[in-house]
């Protein structure tokens, strides 16, 4: 059977499916790509054009699309197994899985909880939590809040989504959702009280985040952070010793740290973990996206032993967490990871980062001397290119204009696949990047921004 043609997936495609992220009535007005292949960093459409891909597939591309030792680990696997449920068995690919993650995770943790994505990996941190200090006894079961930073996003539950701190994505929920403590979220460019980032800091955000551990220590059971960089918020980076300081304030207030490492995760910093960059161990890290290099979805939650520990008892005491996903520990899902945590070191991925990681410092310097760039901001492989109206008086474009999305067309024109947050440009590749596409990725957008704002 011939398939069908770019219009006619395309016809489908308008007719059924309902995107994410994605206003549908400027999406039906578009004639979409369709994506049938990949290749390396690139994405290949029905007509056989080629899109580097800038955002690595919405953060989830490792090695790049189509990995031969991942390909073979997954057919290998599913003439083995294709699924069997953690409730009341083990699967082998799991136990090897949990095994491997304890042994490259930070120091402390100890145990490992499988679910199928971010936002329920956070959700599955925020109950432990929740339930541990309840496990702790009566002195502590007045803890049930949480502490988030505004401008964070932590997945789209409802949890999830509580925890949140982006009134664009989740005001409209609001009703849905329980009542966090939010703190002021370390933004230098756009700093709340005017701070500059740099060694001169006040570093007003730990001042106020210790004053509100200070003031609710007693009913907080945890702080949620993505550490060193607040991703779908702007790509926010978090001035150096941010989070070792929210580190030592969890441990002084006796509140919990979850670090959602779901974006910031497998090596994208520039280390394995974004935590290791300041020497910290979470109490619990939701991990995903890298996961399995962005072949399937699958996502853990690791905790330490104390927390572990805190839920065992009798059966009749009900100390159970009782929480579970249908393709918990999916042995597919398990067996692409344990291929691709075995690339990192078949390939010296971290080893060859640093050229990578100071090459996009130098042009992202290059970005900053844009008219229209207000603000570029980095950790390892992750970076976000803030554009304005006003440079001088960081006047954003209105929203209207969808600057942002202009953008990342005009990059599309030039064979890159971007995907923007509203006036901030992603760049955001898989760490597999060779360094000439890394420098076509690079030349792409500054082509791109000077095209759309006439510089």
């Amino acid at each position: 059977m011939k398939n069908p043609d770019t219009q006619t997936l395309r016809a489908y495609d308008k007719s059924y499916v309902w995107h994410p992220f994605t206003q549908m009535r400027d999406w039906e007005a578009e004639e979409p790509i369709v994506i049938e292949r990949g290749e390396g960093s690139y994405l290949i459409d029905t007509e056989g054009n080629r899109y580097l891909d800038g955002v690595a597939s919405i953060w989830t591309n490792v090695h790049g699309h189509c990995r031969a030792e991942i390909n073979d680990a997954l057919k290998k696997q599913i003439d083995r197994l294709e699924h069997s449920t953690l409730l009341g068995l083990a699967n082998d690919q799991s136990a090897l899985l949990a095994k491997r993650l304890i042994e490259v995770a930070p120091a402390g943790l100890k145990k490992v909880f499988y679910s199928d994505n971010g936002s329920t990996a956070v959700e599955i941190a925020i109950k432990m939590a929740f339930q541990y200090q309840r496990l702790r006894g009566e002195r502590f079961a007045a803890k049930t809040k949480f502490i988030s930073f505004r401008n964070a996003y932590h997945g789209d539950t409802i949890g999830a989504v509580s925890v949140g701190g982006i009134d664009l994505f989740h005001g409209v929920f609001r009703p849905l959702l329980f009542p966090t403590i939010l703190a002021p979220s370390p933004y230098c460019y756009r700093c709340e009280s005017g701070g500059t980032g740099d060694e001169t800091c006040d570093r007003f955000c730990l001042k106020e985040l210790e004053n509100l551990m200070k003031a609710h220590a007693a009913e907080t059971a945890g702080l949620i952070i993505e550490p060193l960089m607040q991703c779908a918020g702007g790509m926010v980076a978090q001035p150096p010793g941010f989070v070792k300081k929210v580190r030592e304030l969890c441990d002084r207030y006796d509140i919990l740290m979850i670090a959602d490492e779901v974006a910031v995760g497998f090596g994208r910093t520039g280390a394995l973990f974004a935590c290791e960059g300041e020497g910290v161990t979470p109490d619990l890290m939701a991990l995903s996206k890298g996961l399995t290099a962005g072949y399937l979805p699958l996502a853990a939650t690791l905790a330490t032993q104390e927390i572990f520990d805190a839920f065992l008892g009798d059966y009749s005491e009900l100390k159970t967490f009782f929480h579970g996903h249908t393709f918990t520990g999916n042995p597919i899902a398990c067996a692409a990871a344990l291929a691709s945590l075995e690339l990192f070191a078949q390939d010296r991925l971290l080893e060859n980062l640093p050229e990578k990681i100071e090459y996009l410092e130098e042009r992202f310097q290059e970005v900053r001397n844009l008219p229209h760039v207000g603000d570029t901001r980095q950790v390892g492989m992750i970076g976000g290119i803030e554009l304005v109206l006003d440079k001088e008086l960081k006047t954003p474009y209105p929203w209207e204009q969808r600057f942002g999305i202009r953008v990342c067309n005009e990059a599309r024109k030039r064979g890159i696949f971007l995907r923007p947050l509203g006036n901030v440009i992603v760049v955001f590749p898989p760490l597999s990047i060779t360094m000439e596409e890394l420098e076509c990725l690079m030349d792409g957008i500054v082509e791109a921004i000077r095209a759309v704002t006439g510089d």
